[in-house]
């Protein structure tokens, strides 16, 4: 199809870069023979699609013809496959992503640096950045886990916005990479020893340019060198570049640009809110299926919708010992994740959820049962597939059991393999309420009566956009969990009341990054600011419509404007 509109290259179109597949490599490792052939007929099938610009193929060693390519923090030693190959790094981890119920994970400016001048001073040919410009997962795009925010702490953030310093100085950095280039390209570099910690990395072309990088790989010490006949001072875990191999103008770790402040300045928070209560379905709606044992969401929802509801009757006879004793019997249930809300005869018994490393959950309380029949309805919901791994057809969501009831005159009754009846998705999904004409559907209710702290609640507002051109967001701090949408268009999923958990100590550039290191906001929402793009507003008589799964108080909400100071 691109080649068709002449978009490569070779055609006079923009597009000089190709890339097959997507960090297949450690997949084909896991399944062997199979994993090996398909990714040599991707390779295969692309060249042979003959665009005329090269196609890469990252974290795949065995590339037959595409490029093989490196991501990751640091690709200084990575080498590819065949000499005649560039060593290109095709994803520079500038950060990483937020998960619901982790900190915010920071990279500093000067290891970023440090990464990119270590990796072309060891040959590099190209560097590109994982995420450059950081944005938002909305809808129910968020793989598993992972927050509505993706800002990946990158240069550009979430909002279209210069993050300082790390912007300003990734531009120093390639401002004077790019004064070496008749050096770079015209030879491998020569190494020299310049210390314990310490050496040059020297290029020379034979037109005469030379370029140099002085580094300094010691995490604590500074270090004095002498090269050339000059000295010069290098920071711990720096690198200087030397356009001349005699003038430093540029290292790592001595940041010129200046930092950014971003500040989150409410400009409504006079909503006037409706409510809507939405109902816990029977066996008997329509839309209801009914099937003896348990079903896994995935497979019965189609990823249609977060959540499933799983509905069975308890029968108690009046004989039971606990009706007398007082003793309430204790309800288990094993669920595959990612989230669970357990209804006894309507009310709210409790609720459970995973997490990222363990989206699974098991339910464990004692619950008021009465004589008679019982309902019992469990609202199993996901949160986003699987972003990672292999297999997906073996990841699994939802109550797949056991679901037991101990302390029965009977000992332990298991109601696993018992009737069970479906419904998938909400009654007000079905009627989409999030829309301006799904919502006249029904009578809302407000002022007195609006529901406050009530789980399984719907809530609608309208509003009018903010003067200027500031990028806004919602402030959902007094909310729970679950979504919100703005004119129908889905803000994502909302989850404050999961709160980051972690270590947020001190942080320090120097050494070497990972994703547990330099965090930030434990203890805080994982994510409390949810991005509302100015292009989905309309001057006045904007709908937003929020569905509260776990009660909050909608009346905390608030717009603001994202602003910066330095």
């Amino acid at each position: 199809m691109m080649k068709a509109e002449n978009l490569f290259e070779t055609q006079g179109g923009p597009i000089i870069l190709s890339q097959i597949e997507n960090e297949f490599g450690p997949v084909e490792w896991e399944i062997g023979a199979p994993g090996k052939a398909y990714a040599k007929w991707a390779a295969q099938m692309a060249v042979g699609l003959g665009t005329g610009v090269p196609w890469v193929m990252c974290k795949q060693d065995d590339a037959p013809d595409p490029i093989n390519t490196c991501n990751g923090w640091y690709c200084e030693n990575f080498k590819p496959n065949q000499k005649y190959k560039p060593k290109m790094w095709t994803e520079n981890w500038t950060g990483w992503y937020t998960e619901f119920g982790g900190a915010t994970p920071n990279r500093p400016a000067e290891d970023l640096a440090f990464s990119v001048a270590r990796f072309i001073q060891n040959g590099g040919s190209f560097v590109n950045y994982y995420m450059y410009h950081g944005g938002t997962n909305f809808g129910r795009t968020a793989g598993g886990f992972i927050a509505t925010s993706y800002d990946y702490d990158a240069p550009i953030d979430e909002y279209g916005l210069v993050r300082e310093p790390k912007y300003g100085h990734l531009r120093d950095l390639h401002k004077a990479i790019k004064s070496c280039e008749s050096a770079l390209v015209s030879a491998d570099p020569t190494v020299k020893s310049l210390g314990n910690s310490q050496e040059a990395h020297v290029f020379k072309s034979n037109s005469g340019a030379c370029a140099a990088f002085l580094a300094n790989y010691d995490t604590k010490s500074p270090a004095k060198v002498t090269f050339g006949n000059k000295q010069y001072d290098l920071p711990p875990w720096s690198i200087s570049v030397l356009p001349d191999c005699k003038t430093a103008v540029f290292n790592t770790a001595r940041v010129g640009a200046q930092s950014s402040q971003k500040k989150m300045i409410p400009v409504n928070s006079a909503f006037s809110w409706q409510s809507y209560n939405e109902d816990s379905p029977s066996a008997d709606d329509d839309g209801t299926f009914a099937n003896h044992g348990l079903w896994e969401q995935t497979n019965v929802t189609r990823d249609t919708t977060d959540y499933l509801w799983y509905m069975t009757d308890v029968n108690i006879s009046p004989n039971e010992a606990f009706l007398k004793s007082g003793q309430d019997p204790q309800l288990s249930i094993w669920s595959a994740g990612h989230a669970l809300h357990v209804f006894i005869n309507g009310q709210l018994s409790g609720t459970v959820y995973g997490g990222l490393e363990n989206p699974k959950l098991t339910f464990n309380q004692n619950i008021k049962l009465r004589a008679g029949i019982n309902k019992l309805s469990l609202l199993s919901i996901a949160v986003g597939l699987p972003n990672v791994g292999t297999h997906y057809e073996k990841w699994n969501a939802g109550v797949l059991g056991p679901v037991t009831l101990k302390g029965l005159n009977e000992g332990t009754r298991d109601l696993s393999g018992q009737k069970w009846s479906y419904k998938i998705g909400l009654k007000g999904e079905a009627l989409n309420l999030h829309t301006v004409s799904g919502s006249s559907s029904v009578e809302w209710v407000e002022g007195s009566l609006l529901a406050h702290k009530q789980p399984l609640t719907w809530y609608k507002t309208t509003f009018s956009a903010p003067q200027g051109n500031d990028p806004l967001a919602l402030d959902m701090s007094s909310m729970g969990k679950g979504q919100i949408w703005i004119n129908g268009q889905s803000i994502g999923r909302h989850w404050p009341g999961y709160i980051a958990h972690g270590n947020c100590g001190a942080c320090n550039y120097a050494g070497t990054y990972d994703d547990k290191k330099c965090r930030t906001n434990c203890g805080e929402p994982s994510q409390k600011w949810y991005h509302v793009p100015r292009s989905w507003l309309n001057p006045g008589g904007n709908l937003m419509v929020v569905f509260e799964e776990w009660g909050g108080n909608p009346t905390g909400i608030s717009l603001v404007k994202r602003t910066t100071a330095s």
